[in-house]
């Protein structure tokens, strides 16, 4: 494909002092007398297809839990999490000892102790009747350990063979609160799993539930209580909660709470109190997906389309021309800017619960794909590219990746992919300064999205790259 220049639009660059065959000038100028920049513009084809995402980096501050069926493609995603718990440093769990009223066996004991399981936002039924089951880690997590999205901590041997796991029926919608409770404005949602039967703990000491097991160890060990990872370490190293059936509902849990509930007198003053242990951002979580695979790699297999699909789905693969769009009638030309559009296709499914498409897709050179989010990278302008969803245009917009293709032209033969990038779904976190939003974080989209683009192998309608260059004249 050849460059059609337009004629008419070359541009004088200034120069530092006027043209004058007997003048010197100091210092020089840009360029010579009558040079010109010309500017034009070529359109490539980019190959584009869909891979298996198969496992990607588990680094958000959302827990996952539940099973869906997608209603357009009929793939089934289920999720379960695990969290480790946060304690404030040197902080006083529980009251003075001798202050607790509440005993057992001649000791100070918990009334009683629960789990709740907060959640900020959710997909599918909320009526739709679910269980699931939580367990005690025998193991913390490792700090610096990149845990992905395939990773099964009851294989890995981080769950306690004789540690509690307790069943739970929920729903979304919890019909055991009030109607008032749950349209109270401040009411974050949640359901509860209870911790009240006996506990042996691993030296096989007997308690009566779970926070009597707290209690005591805090009074005995209190240097296990100084930070969170003591408390891992030495206490209770956090907890795996995993979907065991119902269908129709994804919880998005933001945070884990471990209530400790017991009686105090104090003076004159008698009452009831709890202690809180927190799972929230503050210490390692992670979330397990397990896809329909056979779904999965049938959708990947369609060559009319590709697809984007979260989490731990499928990503598009973008191949570019670069020996073509750098080399040639190109070679002595430089990119302007390189334009990518991606043009999605309309679901066609009627159901109340499609998926949404992805809001935020980056671009990424293929060989640096793991890399990029293993290294807490943010997306840099320069070979790494970010693109919102606009449902105006129905497209994901990459306005200027000409940075990419240069950067792929120096990676040639030093990789099989040097010319190949990946769209991925992501989720990104930014901060405000002087009013001003900056990213801090990018990482894979958890959440549950589906959409098809225009493109793949077998389509009609291919993906094209629109490249503007310019050149001295």
């Amino acid at each position: 494909m050849s460059i059609k220049y337009i004629a008419g639009l070359a541009v004088a660059l200034l120069t530092l002092f006027s043209c004058d065959d007997t003048t010197d000038t100091i210092g020089g100028s840009l360029i010579g007398c009558g040079d010109a920049i010309e500017t034009g513009t070529d359109t490539f084809v980019v190959a584009t297809q869909s891979v298996v995402a198969d496992s990607v980096l588990s680094r958000n501050t959302t827990g996952y839990l539940g099973r869906i069926k997608d209603p357009e493609t009929g793939a089934y995603v289920e999720g379960d999490f695990m969290t480790q718990f946060h304690v404030i440093e040197d902080y006083s769990l529980f009251m003075n000892r001798d202050f607790i009223k509440s005993e057992w066996k001649g000791d100070v004991s918990a009334d009683s102790c629960e789990l709740l399981f907060y959640y900020s936002n959710f997909y599918g039924d909320s009526l739709a009747s679910m269980k699931a089951r939580v367990y005690e880690m025998d193991k913390p997590m490792v700090e610096g350990t990149n845990y992905y999205s395939d990773f099964d901590p009851m294989k890995a041997g981080l769950i306690r063979k004789n540690g509690f796991a307790v069943d739970k029926v929920y729903s979304i919608t919890n019909l055991s609160q009030s109607t008032s409770e749950r349209y109270n404005s401040n009411y974050v949602p949640y359901f509860r799993i209870p911790l009240n039967d006996p506990y042996t703990d691993k030296n096989g000491v007997t308690y009566n539930n779970f926070g009597t097991y707290l209690m005591r160890m805090y009074y005995s060990h209190p240097e296990y209580f100084k930070n969170s990872v003591a408390l891992a370490n030495h206490v209770i190293p956090g907890v795996f909660i995993k979907h065991v059936s119902g269908l129709g509902s994804m919880a998005y849990i933001n945070s884990v709470r471990l209530l400790t509930y017991y009686d105090y007198q104090q003076n004159d003053s008698v009452g009831a109190v709890y202690a809180s242990l927190d799972g929230t951002e503050e210490v390692l979580q992670a979330s397990t997906i397990t896809n329909d695979k056979g779904v999965v790699d049938r959708l990947a297999a369609d060559n009319s389309c590709t697809y984007l699909k979260t989490p731990a789905g499928i990503f598009t693969e973008v191949t570019f021309p670069v020996d073509e769009i750098l080399g040639g009638s190109h070679s002595h030309d430089s990119i302007s800017s390189a334009r990518l559009v991606l043009q999605r296709i309309n679901s066609e499914t009627t159901s109340d619960y499609a998926l949404n498409p992805p809001s935020t897709v980056l671009i990424v050179p293929k060989d640096s794909l793991y890399s990029f989010f293993e290294n807490k990278e943010i997306a840099n302008s320069r070979y790494t590219f970010l693109a919102n969803y606009s449902s105006t245009d129905n497209t994901y917009t990459f306005n200027n990746i000409s940075g990419l293709v240069r950067f792929m032209k120096t990676r040639k033969g030093l990789s099989a992919d040097w010319n190949k990038a990946i769209v991925v779904p992501v989720s990104t976190t930014t901060t405000t300064v002087n009013q001003s939003a900056y990213i801090t974080s990018v990482v894979h989209d958890m959440s549950l999205t589906s959409t098809r683009l225009v493109g793949g192998s077998g389509t009609t309608r291919p993906v094209r790259l629109t490249v503007i260059y310019s050149k001295f004249k």
